[in-house]
Protein backbone atom coordinates (compact mmCIF):
# COMPACT_ATOMS: atom_id res chain seq x y z
CA UNK A 1 0.00 0.00 0.00
CA UNK A 2 1.26 3.74 -0.83
CA UNK A 3 1.08 6.62 1.86
CA UNK A 4 0.49 9.70 1.02
CA UNK A 5 1.36 12.55 3.53
CA UNK A 6 -0.48 15.80 3.39
CA UNK A 7 -3.01 14.38 0.75
CA UNK A 8 -5.09 18.05 0.75
CA UNK A 9 -2.78 19.94 -0.42
CA UNK A 10 -1.89 20.82 -4.07
CA UNK A 11 0.88 18.15 -4.90
CA UNK A 12 -0.41 15.34 -2.12
CA UNK A 13 -4.28 15.85 -4.16
CA UNK A 14 -3.06 15.69 -7.57
CA UNK A 15 -0.84 12.90 -6.58
CA UNK A 16 -3.84 10.84 -5.09
CA UNK A 17 -5.62 11.78 -8.50
CA UNK A 18 -2.92 9.64 -10.03
CA UNK A 19 -1.86 6.56 -8.34
CA UNK A 20 -6.30 5.86 -7.32
CA UNK A 21 -6.32 5.52 -11.32
CA UNK A 22 -3.29 2.62 -11.25
CA UNK A 23 -5.65 0.75 -9.29
CA UNK A 24 -2.97 0.00 -6.20
CA UNK A 25 -4.21 0.79 -2.77
CA UNK A 26 -3.63 4.02 -1.63
CA UNK A 27 -3.73 5.96 2.29
CA UNK A 28 -3.79 9.24 2.52
CA UNK A 29 -2.68 11.65 5.86
CA UNK A 30 -5.26 14.53 6.65
CA UNK A 31 -5.16 16.92 9.85
CA UNK A 32 -8.30 17.49 11.62
CA UNK A 33 -9.76 20.26 10.29
CA UNK A 34 -8.43 20.06 6.46
CA UNK A 35 -10.87 19.88 3.86
CA UNK A 36 -11.66 16.30 2.25
CA UNK A 37 -14.43 18.23 0.26
CA UNK A 38 -11.83 20.40 -2.00
CA UNK A 39 -9.90 17.06 -3.12
CA UNK A 40 -13.46 15.47 -3.85
CA UNK A 41 -14.05 18.48 -6.10
CA UNK A 42 -10.62 18.24 -7.79
CA UNK A 43 -11.26 14.97 -8.64
CA UNK A 44 -14.60 15.45 -10.16
CA UNK A 45 -13.24 18.10 -12.04
CA UNK A 46 -10.20 16.70 -13.33
CA UNK A 47 -11.68 13.35 -14.19
CA UNK A 48 -15.04 11.98 -15.43
CA UNK A 49 -14.90 9.35 -12.89
CA UNK A 50 -13.46 11.43 -10.14
CA UNK A 51 -15.65 10.40 -7.36
CA UNK A 52 -15.14 6.99 -7.64
CA UNK A 53 -11.36 7.66 -7.52
CA UNK A 54 -11.98 9.61 -4.86
CA UNK A 55 -13.99 6.81 -2.70
CA UNK A 56 -10.48 4.59 -3.75
CA UNK A 57 -8.54 6.86 -1.44
CA UNK A 58 -8.07 5.40 2.65
CA UNK A 59 -8.52 8.80 4.61
CA UNK A 60 -6.16 8.67 8.06
CA UNK A 61 -6.52 11.62 10.50
CA UNK A 62 -2.80 12.03 11.36
CA UNK A 63 -0.57 15.06 12.07
CA UNK A 64 2.88 14.43 11.30
CA UNK A 65 3.87 15.53 14.68
CA UNK A 66 2.18 13.14 16.36
CA UNK A 67 3.99 9.83 16.57
CA UNK A 68 0.82 7.26 17.53
CA UNK A 69 -1.46 9.00 14.47
CA UNK A 70 1.49 8.71 12.42
CA UNK A 71 2.43 4.84 13.32
CA UNK A 72 -1.27 3.71 12.69
CA UNK A 73 -0.71 5.37 9.34
CA UNK A 74 2.30 3.61 8.45
CA UNK A 75 0.72 0.10 9.38
CA UNK A 76 0.98 -1.83 5.83
CA UNK A 77 2.54 0.82 4.07
CA UNK A 78 5.38 -0.42 1.49
CA UNK A 79 5.88 3.23 -0.48
CA UNK A 80 5.66 6.86 1.05
CA UNK A 81 5.03 9.97 -0.93
CA UNK A 82 5.86 12.93 2.36
CA UNK A 83 4.21 16.15 0.79
CA UNK A 84 2.59 17.40 4.14
CA UNK A 85 4.97 20.59 4.92
CA UNK A 86 4.48 24.33 6.30
CA UNK A 87 4.67 26.88 3.54
CA UNK A 88 5.77 30.63 5.54
CA UNK A 89 8.20 32.95 4.34
CA UNK A 90 7.06 34.82 7.54
CA UNK A 91 10.95 34.95 9.88
CA UNK A 92 8.39 34.78 12.93
CA UNK A 93 7.58 31.27 11.81
CA UNK A 94 10.66 29.95 12.01
CA UNK A 95 10.12 27.98 15.16
CA UNK A 96 6.90 26.49 13.69
CA UNK A 97 8.68 25.90 10.12
CA UNK A 98 11.52 23.64 11.59
CA UNK A 99 8.80 22.02 14.22
CA UNK A 100 6.85 20.89 11.17
CA UNK A 101 9.01 20.35 8.72
CA UNK A 102 12.17 19.38 9.63
CA UNK A 103 10.81 17.63 13.44
CA UNK A 104 8.01 16.25 11.15
CA UNK A 105 10.03 14.35 8.49
CA UNK A 106 12.45 12.82 10.65
CA UNK A 107 9.37 11.32 12.62
CA UNK A 108 8.59 9.98 8.56
CA UNK A 109 11.97 9.02 8.00
CA UNK A 110 12.39 6.99 11.60
CA UNK A 111 9.43 5.02 10.53
CA UNK A 112 10.49 4.33 7.10
CA UNK A 113 13.52 3.16 8.87
CA UNK A 114 11.48 1.01 11.58
CA UNK A 115 9.11 -0.32 9.20
CA UNK A 116 11.61 -1.23 6.02
CA UNK A 117 9.76 1.01 3.78
CA UNK A 118 10.64 0.03 0.18
CA UNK A 119 11.20 3.51 -1.24
CA UNK A 120 10.49 7.26 0.30
CA UNK A 121 9.95 10.05 -1.74
CA UNK A 122 10.22 13.66 -0.26
CA UNK A 123 8.82 16.70 -2.10
CA UNK A 124 11.04 19.66 -1.27
CA UNK A 125 11.29 22.97 -3.04
CA UNK A 126 13.93 25.10 -4.68
CA UNK A 127 13.98 27.47 -1.67
CA UNK A 128 16.08 24.79 -0.22
CA UNK A 129 19.22 25.80 -2.68
CA UNK A 130 21.20 28.91 -2.34
CA UNK A 131 20.82 31.49 -4.55
CA UNK A 132 23.95 32.08 -6.56
CA UNK A 133 25.30 35.26 -8.75
CA UNK A 134 21.97 34.64 -10.32
CA UNK A 135 24.16 34.18 -14.17
CA UNK A 136 24.42 30.71 -14.06
CA UNK A 137 21.61 28.52 -13.93
CA UNK A 138 21.64 26.88 -10.24
CA UNK A 139 21.99 22.67 -10.49
CA UNK A 140 21.68 20.37 -8.21
CA UNK A 141 25.63 20.52 -7.33
CA UNK A 142 25.36 23.72 -6.10
CA UNK A 143 27.31 24.48 -3.00
CA UNK A 144 24.83 25.00 -0.65
CA UNK A 145 25.99 28.37 1.26
CA UNK A 146 22.34 29.41 3.17
CA UNK A 147 19.35 29.82 2.24
CA UNK A 148 17.37 33.17 1.53
CA UNK A 149 14.64 32.79 3.52
CA UNK A 150 13.33 30.59 6.73
CA UNK A 151 11.16 28.49 4.35
CA UNK A 152 14.42 27.21 2.22
CA UNK A 153 16.27 26.78 5.50
CA UNK A 154 13.74 24.57 6.92
CA UNK A 155 13.56 22.50 3.72
CA UNK A 156 16.88 22.35 3.15
CA UNK A 157 17.28 21.21 7.00
CA UNK A 158 14.46 18.08 6.47
CA UNK A 159 16.45 17.09 3.29
CA UNK A 160 19.33 15.98 5.87
CA UNK A 161 16.69 14.21 7.71
CA UNK A 162 15.98 12.30 4.63
CA UNK A 163 19.65 12.23 3.64
CA UNK A 164 20.00 10.63 7.64
CA UNK A 165 17.62 8.10 6.33
CA UNK A 166 19.09 7.14 3.38
CA UNK A 167 22.53 6.66 5.15
CA UNK A 168 21.02 4.29 7.71
CA UNK A 169 19.12 2.10 4.47
CA UNK A 170 15.87 4.17 3.01
CA UNK A 171 15.99 4.17 -0.79
CA UNK A 172 14.98 7.76 -1.09
CA UNK A 173 14.77 10.08 -3.93
CA UNK A 174 13.92 13.97 -3.70
CA UNK A 175 12.48 16.25 -5.45
CA UNK A 176 12.72 20.21 -5.42
CA UNK A 177 9.61 22.08 -7.83
CA UNK A 178 9.94 25.15 -8.18
CA UNK A 179 6.87 27.08 -8.20
CA UNK A 180 3.89 24.74 -9.02
CA UNK A 181 1.33 25.67 -11.39
CA UNK A 182 -1.92 23.64 -10.78
CA UNK A 183 -5.62 24.27 -9.93
CA UNK A 184 -7.85 23.58 -7.32
CA UNK A 185 -6.44 25.02 -4.25
CA UNK A 186 -6.43 29.25 -4.95
CA UNK A 187 -5.69 30.27 -1.51
CA UNK A 188 -2.33 28.94 -0.73
CA UNK A 189 0.70 28.17 -2.61
CA UNK A 190 0.77 29.33 -6.50
CA UNK A 191 -3.10 30.08 -5.99
CA UNK A 192 -2.13 33.86 -4.70
CA UNK A 193 -0.72 34.38 -7.82
CA UNK A 194 -4.17 33.75 -9.72
CA UNK A 195 -5.70 35.69 -6.93
CA UNK A 196 -2.85 38.14 -7.40
CA UNK A 197 -3.58 38.63 -11.11
CA UNK A 198 -7.45 38.71 -10.88
CA UNK A 199 -6.79 41.45 -9.13
CA UNK A 200 -5.44 43.23 -11.89
CA UNK A 201 -2.89 45.47 -10.93
CA UNK A 202 -0.70 47.96 -12.65
CA UNK A 203 2.62 47.03 -11.38
CA UNK A 204 4.67 43.25 -11.36
CA UNK A 205 7.19 42.05 -9.08
CA UNK A 206 11.00 42.20 -10.96
CA UNK A 207 13.09 39.23 -11.59
CA UNK A 208 11.65 36.05 -11.87
CA UNK A 209 12.10 31.92 -10.81
CA UNK A 210 11.35 28.33 -11.72
CA UNK A 211 8.28 27.38 -12.56
CA UNK A 212 6.53 23.57 -13.07
CA UNK A 213 3.06 22.26 -13.84
CA UNK A 214 1.43 20.37 -11.12
CA UNK A 215 0.80 17.70 -13.68
CA UNK A 216 4.76 17.18 -14.99
CA UNK A 217 5.66 17.16 -10.72
CA UNK A 218 3.27 14.18 -10.37
CA UNK A 219 4.14 12.44 -13.71
CA UNK A 220 8.32 12.63 -13.10
CA UNK A 221 7.45 11.75 -9.22
CA UNK A 222 5.70 9.09 -10.12
CA UNK A 223 7.99 7.89 -12.67
CA UNK A 224 10.87 7.72 -10.19
CA UNK A 225 9.13 5.98 -7.44
CA UNK A 226 8.49 3.46 -10.33
CA UNK A 227 12.22 3.05 -11.58
CA UNK A 228 15.35 1.42 -9.17
CA UNK A 229 16.70 5.35 -9.33
CA UNK A 230 17.76 6.05 -5.36
CA UNK A 231 20.03 8.30 -3.20
CA UNK A 232 19.52 10.71 -5.94
CA UNK A 233 18.09 14.40 -5.74
CA UNK A 234 15.99 16.43 -8.73
CA UNK A 235 15.14 20.24 -9.57
CA UNK A 236 11.77 19.95 -11.19
CA UNK A 237 11.32 22.83 -13.12
CA UNK A 238 9.88 23.05 -16.61
CA UNK A 239 10.82 26.71 -17.38
CA UNK A 240 12.47 29.87 -15.98
CA UNK A 241 10.19 33.10 -16.41
CA UNK A 242 10.23 36.43 -15.25
CA UNK A 243 7.07 37.45 -12.71
CA UNK A 244 6.12 39.87 -15.46
CA UNK A 245 5.79 36.78 -18.19
CA UNK A 246 3.72 34.73 -15.32
CA UNK A 247 1.32 37.55 -14.56
CA UNK A 248 1.19 38.78 -18.00
CA UNK A 249 -0.23 35.50 -19.22
CA UNK A 250 -2.82 35.33 -15.83
CA UNK A 251 -3.91 38.38 -16.91
CA UNK A 252 -4.68 37.47 -20.73
CA UNK A 253 -5.93 34.01 -19.51
CA UNK A 254 -8.21 36.00 -16.98
CA UNK A 255 -9.30 37.99 -20.09
CA UNK A 256 -8.20 41.27 -17.76
CA UNK A 257 -5.62 44.51 -18.46
CA UNK A 258 -2.17 43.41 -18.18
CA UNK A 259 0.78 44.42 -15.63
CA UNK A 260 2.98 47.41 -17.56
CA UNK A 261 5.13 48.47 -14.86
CA UNK A 262 7.85 46.63 -12.97
CA UNK A 263 8.61 47.25 -9.48
CA UNK A 264 11.40 49.17 -8.63
CA UNK A 265 14.14 48.44 -6.19
CA UNK A 266 13.44 51.55 -4.13
CA UNK A 267 9.58 50.21 -4.12
CA UNK A 268 10.17 47.06 -3.14
CA UNK A 269 12.43 48.12 -0.38
CA UNK A 270 9.26 50.70 1.13
CA UNK A 271 7.15 47.74 0.75
CA UNK A 272 8.90 45.49 2.31
CA UNK A 273 9.33 48.12 5.47
CA UNK A 274 5.76 49.15 5.34
CA UNK A 275 4.37 45.26 5.32
CA UNK A 276 6.38 45.29 8.93
CA UNK A 277 4.49 48.09 10.13
CA UNK A 278 1.22 46.83 9.09
CA UNK A 279 2.77 43.54 10.59
CA UNK A 280 3.24 45.13 13.95
CA UNK A 281 0.40 47.91 14.41
CA UNK A 282 -2.58 44.63 12.93
CA UNK A 283 -0.47 41.61 14.46
CA UNK A 284 -1.38 40.27 10.35
CA UNK A 285 0.80 38.03 9.23
CA UNK A 286 3.81 39.10 6.84
CA UNK A 287 3.06 39.29 2.80
CA UNK A 288 6.74 40.76 2.05
CA UNK A 289 9.33 40.15 4.07
CA UNK A 290 13.09 41.70 3.52
CA UNK A 291 14.53 38.40 2.46
CA UNK A 292 11.47 38.11 0.05
CA UNK A 293 12.17 41.51 -1.58
CA UNK A 294 15.59 40.76 -1.57
CA UNK A 295 14.63 37.50 -3.51
CA UNK A 296 12.85 39.57 -6.14
CA UNK A 297 15.38 41.92 -7.06
CA UNK A 298 16.81 39.63 -9.55
CA UNK A 299 15.71 36.57 -11.37
CA UNK A 300 17.15 33.12 -10.29
CA UNK A 301 17.42 30.57 -12.81
CA UNK A 302 17.80 26.63 -12.26
CA UNK A 303 18.18 24.03 -14.80
CA UNK A 304 16.57 20.83 -15.35
CA UNK A 305 18.92 19.10 -17.56
CA UNK A 306 19.58 16.48 -14.62
CA UNK A 307 15.89 15.19 -14.82
CA UNK A 308 15.46 15.34 -18.17
CA UNK A 309 19.01 13.17 -19.06
CA UNK A 310 17.55 10.46 -16.19
CA UNK A 311 13.82 9.92 -17.67
CA UNK A 312 13.96 11.75 -20.99
CA UNK A 313 11.00 13.45 -19.75
CA UNK A 314 9.00 15.99 -21.71
CA UNK A 315 7.33 19.03 -20.34
CA UNK A 316 4.23 20.29 -21.26
CA UNK A 317 3.47 23.75 -22.24
CA UNK A 318 3.03 25.94 -19.61
CA UNK A 319 1.48 28.67 -21.23
CA UNK A 320 -1.15 26.50 -21.92
CA UNK A 321 -1.14 24.99 -18.13
CA UNK A 322 -1.61 28.55 -17.39
CA UNK A 323 -4.74 29.42 -19.34
CA UNK A 324 -6.64 26.20 -18.09
CA UNK A 325 -6.01 26.91 -14.63
CA UNK A 326 -7.27 30.80 -15.65
CA UNK A 327 -10.59 28.87 -16.56
CA UNK A 328 -10.82 27.14 -13.85
CA UNK A 329 -10.22 29.82 -11.25
CA UNK A 330 -12.99 31.50 -13.33
CA UNK A 331 -15.05 29.24 -12.92
CA UNK A 332 -14.45 28.20 -9.17
CA UNK A 333 -13.82 31.87 -7.87
CA UNK A 334 -14.49 34.53 -10.54
CA UNK A 335 -12.74 37.88 -11.00
CA UNK A 336 -12.64 40.18 -7.82
CA UNK A 337 -11.37 43.80 -9.19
Amino acid sequence: MILVTGGTGLVGAHLLLKLTQGGEPVRATFRSGSKLERVRKLFISEHPEGSRLFEKIEWAEADILNLPQLEKAFEGITHVYHCAALISFDPRDFRKLKRVNVRGTANVVNLCLALNISKLCYVSSIAAFSHNDGKTPITEENEWIGAANVYGLSKYLAEMEVWRGAQEGVPVVIVNPGVIIGPGFWYQGSGSLFRAAAKAPKYFPPGGTGFITVKDTIEIMTGLMDSDIQGERYILISKNLSFETVMQQMAAGLELKKPVKKLSNLQLEILWRLDWLRCVIRRKRRRLSREQAKSLKHPVTYSNAKIKNTLGYQFEDMEKAINHCCMLYKRDVGITP
